[in-house]
């Protein structure tokens, strides 16, 4: 069985450049992005992914978008004591809890029920990783560059291996003299 996974929504948002940006035009935008991301990194796994955003209704509203659990909060109860809420039923079902946040007191509050309290920038950082089977195709590719020769990198190493080895002094008088000679003679072949 997966984890459950806990995403503070607005602390995610807060604490990051590209999200802050988006959110400058629209924090619907922003809170649309995160979600987006969040279905195309934990798409093809079993975990449970809940994503907890500060709300302004009466109640606590539930949402799926996909395999995505949103949770808006009701008016006057934070995120953070939302989330603090789930990690304590997750440890009740016997499930671990991983969460994404930058906020204190809920690292505390998950750590006390025996999940796992990571940071947003970590979070940000697997979402914007490339996928497992890509990330292994790659680095074969690379090896097998590497191993026929035809790695452009390796071939960079050796120019500069060839530049760096000096050359044999040149014989003879400069050609920058007989130049316009050259050019006269190939033209009048020509003609």
């Amino acid at each position: 069985m997966g984890f459950d996974i806990l995403v503070d929504g607005y602390n995610v948002i807060k604490n990051n450049a590209m999200f802050k940006y988006v959110e400058g035009k629209s924090q619907a935008e922003a809170r649309n992005l995160l979600i987006k991301q969040l279905k195309n990194r934990y798409r093809n796994t079993t975990d449970r992914v809940v994503v907890v955003f500060d709300g302004k209704g009466g109640r606590e509203q539930m949402l799926h978008i996909d395999h995505i659990c949103v949770i808006y909060s009701k008016y006057g109860e934070t995120a953070d004591s939302v989330i603090a809420r789930l990690a304590t039923e997750a440890n009740d079902r016997g499930v671990e809890v991983m969460m994404f946040s930058d906020d204190g007191e809920v690292k505390r509050s998950v750590i006390e029920q025996g999940g796992h309290a990571l940071t947003t920038h970590g979070l940000v950082s697997s979402l914007n990783a490339a996928p497992q089977d890509v990330l292994q195709r790659s680095e074969y590719r690379q090896e097998m560059r590497r191993v026929y020769g035809i790695d452009p990198t390796y071939k960079y190493q050796q120019d500069n291996e060839e530049f760096n080895t000096p050359s044999p002094p040149k014989k003879g008088k400069s050609s920058r003299r007989y130049k316009s000679m050259r050019v006269d003679r190939k033209t009048l072949k020509h003609k």
